[in-house]
C-alpha cells in the first residue's frame, strides 16, 4: 500500500504519523506489511512505529517485530520487555499485582503522560470518591469532573489459546510511551492506561510450549490436531472467565484487586474466536440489573470502533450478533458489575503464529452467515480468508487504538456517567423494592451462610450484622444492583430468540443452601446494625454432656472434611452414621447424623471451631443395629486428556474442602487392579460422547507426550503422560467394571455418566431423549425417590438443585428403586396407578382418587426451561448395583465451577456411605 495513500487516508487515528518530526521505523513498518496478507486488513493507525533512540522497539528487544510468522513469546520475555520498557521510559511502569497457583507473578503495566504518572495516587483517589457517591456532594464532583481521568484497563490472555492480544500489547505499549502523533499524545495526556499484559500467566507458558512442541509444525487449520495444551491453570481451563462469582482463581482476585485499587472507567478484555473483530454489545437478553447508562454506553463505543475501523477500510468488524449479556460472571464483569463499562473483542485468531487459510463459509453469527452484509457487519469479509498472526494483530490494536481515542475525547462523560450509576443505584435502593435482604442467624448450614456474606463483600457489597447472628443487605448502597442480581430468582425470558451463551441462573441463596429474606419495606432497626468489616465465621458449639458426641447432619459442607480431619489426628477413633433417627434430651437427630465416640472435649471444640459444626454431647447411644460404621475411603479423581475443565473445578473443590484425592488417568485404567489401591472413583463431567471416553485423543497424532523437559518446562503440571493420544480403550473399561463388580463405588456427574451407561460397565441405565427440552443452567425443582438412601441424608423431600443441558438416563419400571432422586415432582406417567376396568379380576385401584397435592411447586426456581414436561419425573441420581459395588450416577453436576455448594453433599453422603449404599 502506498504511504502517501496511507497518509492522506480517512482514519481517525494515526493521520498525522507522518508529519511528525520523529524517525519512523522503516524496517519494523516494512515488516508489518510483509507479514499482513491483504492491504485491507492493514490500518493505518498500525504503521508509523518510530524509531526511539533510546526506547526498545520489540524488534530491537527481541529481534523480531511483533506478529512475525511462527514467533510466540512466553510470560518471562513479556514481563523482560516491559521491564525494559519501564527502565527506559519515565511513562510506564511495571509491578507485581498476584501470584499464580504455580507461583508465576501476575504483573500489571501503567502508562501514562509525565503528569498523570507522577500523580498516580491523586487520580485514583479522584475515581474511589466517585464510586461511592456518599464520600462526596454533587459540588464536590463536578471539581473532580474537570480534574480526573478515566482509566483504561485492558485484559490481555486470559483464555490461553488466543495468543495474540499479550503479543499485541507490547507493540501498543511501545507506540504509547514513543510516538508524538497527536491522537497518540492526546490519549497519553488524557487517559491513565492500565495493561494486564497476560491474565492467565500459567496458561501462556503452557500454550507457548505447546506451540513449540506441536502446533507450529502444522500446515493446515482443520487438520483435527488439538490446538492447546490438556491444561491452562492448575485447575481451570476456558472457566477461567467464569470465576467472577466465585472469586476462586488468583487470576480472578488480582483482576478484582486492580478494580478496586483503580476503579477502571472502562475494562477492556482481549479475545480471540470470530471473524474478523467483533465488538462486544450482545443480542440480549441484557441483564435485568445492569444500569441502562452501561448498555448505552456500550452500544455507542461499539459502534465508535466499528466506524473508526470502515474509515480506515477494513472489513469483518461487526457488533451485536454475538454473546448476549446476561451472565454476571465474566472477569470484566467486575466493571459491569460495579458501576463501570466492562467490554471485550474478538478478534481472529489462530492459536500461534501460524498464516492459516481459513473457511468461514459455514460460519453463523444469530442466525446470519458471517459473510453477509448486515446492519450490524457493514463490511462482511469474503467466505476464505488468508490469516495470519499479525493480521489479528493489526485488528486488535487498531481497535484498541480507537476505544482509547474515544476515552480520550469523551472521558468527563465517561467520569460522569460512572459516578451518575452509583448515584442510581443508592436512589433505587432507597426509593424501590426490594430495600433489603436478610439472612436470619437459624440456617441448615451455618458456615455456608457466613460464606454467603463473605462472597457478598468479596464483591464489595456492604454487609451489616446485628450481634445475634443475622446479616443484612441494605440496598441504598452504590452496589445495589449487584446485591439484587446476585442475591434474587432470575426471569430468563422463554422468548429469546436466540440461546443464550452461559447459564441463566445463579441465585446465590439457592446454589449456596442459604435462607435469605426479601424485605420490602426497612422493618428493623437499621441503626442497631454495624458493618461487617472481617470475614464473617460460625462459632460451632458443644452443647450437653456424656461421653457420646454427635453432629445432627443436615448435609452440611464441612462434614466430611471434618471426618478426614478426625481420622488423621486418631486413626482408630469409632465413627457411625444414624440409619434411623435418634432423640437425645430435647435435641431430634435425623437419619444421616453422625455419632463420634472416643473424643474428648477439647477435640470435640475443636472439630465444632475449626469446621464451623454444632456438636451435641449425650448420655444416650443408639443401638447397633440403628447404625453402620464410617470407613473412609481412598477417592480418585478420574481425567480425561482430551476435556480437563470440570475435573479441575472437582480437584479444585476437594482441596477447598481438605478432602484428600488421587488423580488418575486412562493409563491406570488400563493398569487395572483398581480395587487395590482405591474404594471410590469419581469421574466428573467431561465433555464428549462415549467414543471420546473410551478412545480420547486421536492415536493417529501419537506419540505426544505431556512431560516436562528442559525445553518445555511448564508441561507436565498438574499431570503428566509420556502419550497424551489414545483412551482408556475397552480393556480400560473393562477394569473399571471389574473395580465396581469387586466392591468399588464410581460416582459419575453430568455428561460422564455416558462412561458407564453406554460402555457395558452397567446395562441398566438407558439414554433417554426429552423432545424439545432446553435445559441452559438454571435451578429446579427435585423431589427424593427413596428419602431412606443414604444418598439424600440430610435433605428434604423436596429441595432444589442447579441443572444445565445435558444427558438424561432412565430405568425400566422393574428397576425404579434404582432412581434415587427425580426432576420435578410429579411422577412418570407409567408410576401412576392405573384405575381401568382388568378384565378377568377385581382392580384393587378402580376407585383410587388422586390425592390433592396442595399447591403445586414450580419446577423452575432460577432461569429457564423450555420443554419442562419433558424431564419431569425423569431421574436425577440413580444407584445401580453392579456386582459387589455400586455406580452413583447424576444427571447433573453437583460440583459445578465451585459455584452450588448446596448440591455438593450429595456427593459427599456417596464417599461418607460408599459401602453401605445398598444391599
Amino acid at each position: 500500500m502506498n504511504s502517501k495513500i496511507l497518509g492522506a487516508g480517512l482514519c481517525l487515528l494515526g493521520s498525522s504519523f507522518f508529519a511528525q518530526a520523529q524517525q519512523i521505523d522503516q524496517a519494523y513498518n516494512a515488516k508489518i506489511k510483509e507479514y499482513t496478507t491483504d492491504t485491507r486488513f492493514l490500518p493505518s493507525s498500525v504503521l508509523g512505529v518510530v524509531e526511539h533512540p533510546t526506547i526498545p522497539s520489540p524488534s530491537k528487544h527481541f529481534g523480531q517485530i511483533i506478529g512475525a510468522p511462527g514467533v510466540m513469546h512466553n510470560t518471562t520475555a513479556i514481563y523482560g520487555y516491559y521491564k525494559a520498557l519501564a527502565d527506559a521510559s519515565p511513562n510506564l511502569s511495571i509491578k507485581q499485582v498476584g501470584t499464580t497457583e504455580e507461583g508465576r507473578p501476575i504483573n500489571m503495566v501503567v502508562i501514562g503522560s509525565d503528569e498523570s504518572m507522577g500523580n498516580l495516587d491523586t487520580y485514583r483517589e479522584y475515581l474511589d470518591q466517585l464510586a461511592d457517591p456518599r464520600k462526596i456532594d454533587s459540588e464536590k464532583a463536578e471539581e473532580i469532573f474537570e480534574k480526573a481521568k478515566p482509566v483504561y484497563y485492558l485484559n490481555g490472555g486470559l483464555h490461553s489459546t488466543e495468543m495474540g492480544s499479550p503479543e499485541m500489547l507490547m507493540e501498543l505499549a511501545y507506540r504509547l510511551v514513543t510516538s508524538e502523533d497527536k491522537s497518540i499524545q492526546k490519549i497519553l495526556d488524557n487517559v491513565i492506561v492500565l495493561i494486564n499484559p497476560v491474565s492467565e500467566p500459567d496458561g501462556r507458558d503452557k500454550v507457548v510450549d505447546w506451540y513449540y512442541r506441536y502446533s507450529k509444525a502444522r500446515t493446515e487449520w482443520d487438520d483435527g490436531f488439538p490446538r492447546s495444551a490438556p491444561y491452562w491453570g492448575t485447575y481451570v481451563y476456558h472457566d477461567n472467565n467464569r470465576d467472577g462469582l466465585q472469586v476462586s482463581q488468583e487470576l480472578t482476585k488480582a483482576i478484582f484487586n486492580i478494580f478496586y485499587e483503580w476503579h477502571p472507567t472502562v475494562m477492556l478484555d482481549l479475545h480471540e474466536s470470530v471473524p474478523l473483530l467483533y465488538i462486544s454489545t450482545g443480542t440480549g437478553p441484557y441483564n435485568e440489573q445492569v444500569d441502562p447508562v452501561t448498555i448505552g454506553e456500550w452500544q455507542i463505543m461499539a459502534n465508535h470502533d466499528i466506524t473508526t475501523l470502515a474509515a480506515q477500510g477494513m472489513p469483518g468488524a461487526f457488533t451485536w450478533a454475538f454473546y448476549d449479556g446476561w451472565w454476571p460472571g465474566y472477569g470484566i464483569w467486575v466493571a459491569n458489575n460495579h458501576n463501570s463499562n466492562g467490554r471485550f473483542y474478538e478478534t481472529f485468531g489462530n492459536a500461534g503464529a501460524n498464516t492459516y487459510l481459513r473457511d468461514l463459509s459455514k460460519a453463523r453469527y444469530a442466525g446470519d452467515p458471517a459473510t453477509t452484509r448486515e446492519w450490524y457487519r457493514p463490511d462482511p469479509p469474503s467466505e476464505k480468508v488468508y490469516w495470519s498472526a499479525r493480521n489479528n494483530v493489526n485488528y486488535m490494536q487498531a481497535g484498541v487504538l480507537a476505544s482509547l481515542s474515544y476515552a480520550a475525547q469523551n472521558g468527563e462523560q465517561l467520569l460522569r456517567n460512572f459516578y451518575q450509576k452509583g448515584i442510581n443505584s443508592i436512589r433505587k435502593g432507597s426509593t424501590e423494592g426490594p430495600r433489603a435482604y436478610v439472612i436470619p442467624a437459624e440456617q441448615r448450614d451455618p458456615a455456608m451462610a457466613a460464606y454467603l456474606v463473605n462472597q457478598l463483600r468479596a464483591q464489595a457489597i456492604e454487609v451489616h450484622e446485628d450481634g445475634e447472628g443475622a446479616y443484612y443487605v441494605l440496598l441504598d448502597q452504590p452496589y445495589r444492583n449487584l446485591a439484587v442480581t446476585l442475591l434474587s430468582e432470575q426471569k430468563y425470558p422463554k422468548d429469546a430468540k436466540f440461546p443464550p451463551y452461559d447459564d441463566i441462573a445463579w441465585t446465590l441463596s439457592y446454589l449456596y443452601g442459604v435462607d435469605v429474606e426479601v424485605k420490602d419495606s426497612i422493618d428493623f432497626d437499621r441503626n442497631s446494625l454495624s458493618l461487617v468489616n472481617t470475614d464473617a465465621s460460625y462459632d460451632g458449639k458443644v452443647d450437653g454432656s456424656g461421653s457420646n458426641y454427635y453432629i445432627s447432619y443436615k448435609a452440611q459442607n464441612t462434614v466430611l472434611p471434618a471426618l478426614y480431619w478426625l481420622i488423621e489426628q486418631e486413626s482408630d477413633l469409632e465413627i457411625n452414621v444414624l440409619e434411623s433417627g435418634l432423640k437425645t434430651g430435647s435435641d431430634s437427630l435425623a437419619s444421616g447424623s453422625i455419632w463420634i465416640k472416643g473424643i474428648s472435649s477439647s477435640q470435640a471444640k475443636e472439630l465444632g471451631e475449626k469446621f464451623e459444626l454444632d456438636i451435641t454431647r449425650a448420655s444416650q447411644a443408639p443401638e447397633s443395629s440403628e447404625v453402620h460404621a464410617i470407613d473412609l475411603p481412598k477417592i480418585a479423581i478420574y481425567h480425561t486428556w482430551f476435556n480437563t475443565q470440570d475435573e479441575g473445578w472437582s480437584r479444585y473443590t476437594f482441596e477447598q474442602r481438605g478432602i484428600p484425592y488421587t488423580s488418575i488417568d486412562k493409563d491406570d485404567l488400563k493398569a487395572g487392579d483398581l480395587k487395590s489401591k482405591f474404594d471410590v472413583i469419581l469421574v466428573p463431567r467431561s465433555r464428549g460422547d462415549v467414543s471420546s471416553f473410551i478412545h480420547g485423543v486421536d492415536s493417529r497424532f501419537g506419540p505426544m507426550p505431556y512431560t516436562k523437559t528442559e525445553e518445555f518446562p511448564s508441561h507436565g503440571y498438574p499431570d503428566s503422560t509420556d502419550d497424551m493420544t489414545g483412551g482408556p480403550g475397552f480393556l480400560g473399561i473393562d477394569n473399571l467394571k471389574k473395580f465396581v463388580e469387586a466392591g468399588g463405588l464410581v460416582i459419575t456427574l453430568d455428561n460422564s455418566t455416558r462412561m458407564v451407561a453406554e460402555t457395558g460397565i452397567t446395562r441398566d441405565l438407558d439414554p433417554h431423549n426429552a423432545g424439545g427440552l432446553f435445559h441452559p443452567g438454571s435451578v429446579v425443582t427435585v423431589k427424593a425417590k427413596d428419602s431412606s438412601s443414604p444418598l439424600l441424608y440430610g435433605y428434604p423431600e423436596v429441595f432444589s438443585i442447579f441443572r444445565g443441558n445435558g444427558p438424561l438416563y432412565g430405568v425400566d419400571l422393574a428397576k425404579r428403586d434404582m432412581m434415587v432422586l427425580q426432576y420435578g415432582t410429579k411422577p412418570l406417567k407409567d408410576e401412576e396407578p392405573y384405575t381401568g376396568e382388568i378384565m378377568g379380576m377385581e382392580n384393587p385401584d378402580k376407585d383410587l382418587k388422586k390425592e390433592s397435592e396442595g399447591k403445586p411447586v414450580p419446577y423452575v426456581r432460577s432461569g429457564m426451561v423450555r420443554n419442562e414436561q419433558t424431564i419431569i419425573g425423569q431421574g436425577g441420581i440413580f444407584n445401580v448395583p453392579v456386582g459387589k459395588g455400586r455406580i452413583v450416577a447424576f444427571t447433573f453436576d453437583p460440583l459445578h465451577r465451585y459455584l452450588n455448594h448446596h448440591d455438593a453433599p450429595l456427593v459427599w453422603n456417596a464417599i461418607i456411605n460408599w459401602n453401605h449404599l445398598g444391599d
